[in-house]
């Protein structure tokens, strides 16, 4: 097959993030200093760099703590209009400790404040999708098997 027969494959950017929680079960989110709104730690995976690799160094940059982050609880398909194609990953980031959260420390200033929501009270924080992503990565740790996503919920099956 010549390059010019090579069919177009998708470049989608990746990125990763990861679902602290509390003692109470309520998800750590983070306010961003250059945009509106709030997310969840992390952000874009560097050329080279894996997901997990990319999540451990982003929550260090962000919030200067280096806890222990486990497996991927989801991975979504996630196009965006004007971004193009995406493919983001939710890291199990477990409780994030009394002690750890005392340490806390926004180093970079890409982040003004942090603090713990309640599921329920999600989308009052959250872009819809990013709250269809956690719901999605919150069920896939209560029944311990990582999920697949689109759009931030799990494709029905037949």
């Amino acid at each position: 097959m010549t390059t010019s027969e090579t069919p177009p494959m998708a470049t989608p950017r990746v990125a990763a993030g990861a679902l602290f929680f509390d003692e109470s079960g309520r998800v750590l989110l983070v306010k961003p200093s250059y945009k509106d709104g709030w997310e969840i730690p992390g952000g874009y995976v560097e050329p080279g760099e894996s997901p997990r690799a990319a999540c451990i160094r982003e929550v260090q940059e962000e919030l200067g703590v280096s806890p222990a982050i486990g497996g991927h609880l989801v991975v979504d398909w996630a196009p965006a209009q004007n971004e193009g194609d995406k493919v983001l990953f939710i890291f199990d980031a477990g409780i994030l400790t009394e002690e750890a959260r005392a340490e806390i420390k926004f180093g970079d200033g890409e982040l003004t404040e942090s603090r713990f929501v309640a599921e329920a009270e999600m989308d009052g924080y959250l872009p819809a999708r990013l709250s269809r992503r956690i719901r999605t990565a919150i069920r896939a740790r209560h029944r311990g098997v990582p999920a697949y996503a689109e759009h931030g919920d799990e494709p029905q099956t037949r």
